[in-house]
């Protein structure tokens, strides 16, 4: 408030509170940003909209490219925001998402989280902010950058110590070897323990195989190494 007269700064959000129309300068104005994927917002006094600004976040380098390895690895993408629809969908645009949720407010986004879910979708979260806290505990996975608030950290499963959006596909690559290698390992350990033990209890005797606890110790022995080295192979993994 500036003396008597109240001011408001807002988005499109706080005009439509308010129930205001544009001037149709400022309507170009706000197309003009909106297609250049930059969000506006307004100034407005008692007697309607005085001015408009227009802001931009730059789309980091490396954001297309995790989005082309996430598509490369079968994982859907999804932008939850809560700038324009225009921008939202100029940013998918460039960087090939697909799907987009725009002016979603702070205390909705988890809702759209559960909507993807109730879709029968597994859902990770990324986020950075107070705002996506809620929906980084409603995401089946949560994903916070580290170097940001406590809150979504506090909030989040996995942590990202640098705020590079490559990173959430390597998570995912590392995630999926680690569960092929607990299969391989799984499989090789049920495979010992059904061949030896019998052998070991003397279940082929009468046909002259069997299996001498010297040796059944020797092969567990071999079977653990085994595992413990086909785990190790985990560091050579290319993510």
């Amino acid at each position: 408030m500036l003396g008597k007269r109240r001011v408001y700064v807002g988005g499109p959000s706080l005009l439509e509170m308010l129930h205001l129309e544009l001037p149709e300068a400022l309507k170009d104005f706000t197309r003009e940003a909106n297609a250049k994927a930059q969000t506006v917002v307004y100034l407005v006094e008692e007697s309607g909209p005085a001015a408009a600004f227009a802001l931009a976040d730059m789309i980091r380098p490396e954001s297309k490219p995790a989005v082309e390895r996430l598509h490369a690895m079968g994982v859907g993408v999804v932008l939850l925001t809560g700038d324009s629809q225009a921008v939202a969908e100029a940013v998918a645009c460039e960087l090939g998402i697909e799907q987009v949720f725009a002016e979603v407010l702070p205390e909705n986004k988890d809702q759209k989280v559960g909507e993807l879910q109730r879709q029968g979708k597994k859902v990770a979260m990324v986020g950075d902010g107070v705002n996506d806290a809620p929906a980084l505990v409603r995401a089946d996975v949560g994903i916070a950058i580290g170097s940001r608030t406590d809150v979504a950290i506090e909030s989040a499963g996995i942590i990202l110590i640098k705020s590079n959006p490559l990173d959430v596909a390597k998570i995912i690559g590392l995630s999926r070897a680690s569960y092929r290698k607990m299969v391989q390992n799984l499989v090789w350990a049920t495979g010992y323990n059904v061949v030896a033990l019998p052998l070991a209890a003397g279940v082929l005797a009468p046909v002259g195989i069997l299996l001498s606890p010297a040796v059944g110790a020797l092969l567990m022995s071999i079977s653990t190494i085994i595992v413990a080295l086909n785990a190790q192979l985990l560091r050579g993994t290319k993510l």
